[in-house]
């Protein structure tokens, strides 16, 4: 009996030698922990939420009415009068111009991104998960849009219907749709064919209950990383159609307006005609930066 007695001083020693108890992080937490300690997506984050907060206080903090045109002032360097970024070819501030042209140049980089997410990832989950005739219909009808390149597909419905802010984004929504459409369904084939799929069925669930509760927490995900990506997108060619002509008409401020009513006064006074064009491209790289990010934070490898 004496060689299994074990004192409780033996035991209290097991005890301390004992590994602690590791916390398994949840998907989301995963997600959240890469992204704080991710110094780049955050640095970039940073701007872009900048970029966003100033476009949204345009009216409260532009030093001039950004519609205000003076013949004298026309073509003006930087600093000239209190004009920090010069003024354009009507004598208009182009600090003023810039800020308010953000609010148009996001609004038409994020809604059209937006709304083609909402409707082609129903119609990838749809197609993704009955499959079959419907899924067919589906697919084939997005592979005729991507008949066409995106630029020409948005400029030939935008000038179809003739410019403007509604339907230049209506045109980008148009162009948007397929590509989502596309990881959408392909996420949802995946997802399929996996056993809790399976498991939900034989116990007795529905189709809603399962594309609810099972499909469609797999699926937002890459949707959302790929939506991510293409607001810059998104924002070059809502600038290349305002450039054209097709988009923002004058006087409203957009940055590509301000690019193709500007072009003719380059050799004038060069830098000031290339602020939109700076805009447009530090806000272009600040979201793809932040989108490689997320994608990176997200896929989390188990």
């Amino acid at each position: 009996m004496s060689d299994i007695i074990v004192s409780a001083d033996a035991l209290e020693g097991l005890d301390a030698q004992a590994a602690p108890a590791t916390r398994v992080r949840g998907y989301w937490q995963s997600v959240f922990y890469r992204l704080r300690h991710d110094p780049v997506t955050l640095a970039f984050g940073a701007i872009v939420l900048s970029i966003v907060l100033v476009a949204i206080c345009a009216p409260l903090i532009a030093p001039f009415d950004p519609y205000k045109e003076s013949i004298v002032g026309r073509l003006k360097p930087f600093g000239w009068r209190g004009h920090l970024l010069g003024t354009d070819e009507l004598g208009r501030d182009m600090l003023s111009r810039l800020l308010y042209g953000g609010r148009v140049s996001l609004l038409m980089g994020v809604m059209p991104v937006l709304i083609a997410s909402i409707i082609g990832g129903m119609l990838g989950i749809l197609g993704g998960f009955i499959g079959g005739r419907l899924n067919t219909a589906i697919m084939r009808t997005m592979d005729v849009f991507y008949a066409f390149p995106s630029v020409l597909l948005a400029v030939a419905v935008a000038g179809a219907m003739g410019g403007g802010v509604g339907n230049g984004m209506l045109a980008l929504t148009l162009v948007f749709i397929p590509p989502v459409c596309r990881v959408a369904e392909t996420a949802t084939t995946q997802v399929r064919a996996l056993d809790f799929i399976e498991a939900a069925r034989a116990s007795g669930a529905g189709t809603l209950t399962i594309v609810r509760y099972h499909v469609l927490g797999n699926v937002l995900g890459p949707v959302f990383i790929y939506a991510s990506s293409l607001v810059s997108v998104s924002i070059l060619l809502a600038s290349g159609l305002s450039f054209l002509g097709l988009g923002v008409r004058p006087p409203t401020a957009d940055w590509g307006l301000m690019l193709s009513t500007l072009r003719q006064s380059i050799y004038i006074v060069p830098f000031v005609c290339a602020v939109p064009g700076v805009a447009i491209f530090i806000t272009s790289i600040c979201f793809n930066l932040v989108s490689d990010g997320l994608r990176a934070a997200m896929d989390v490898r188990m």
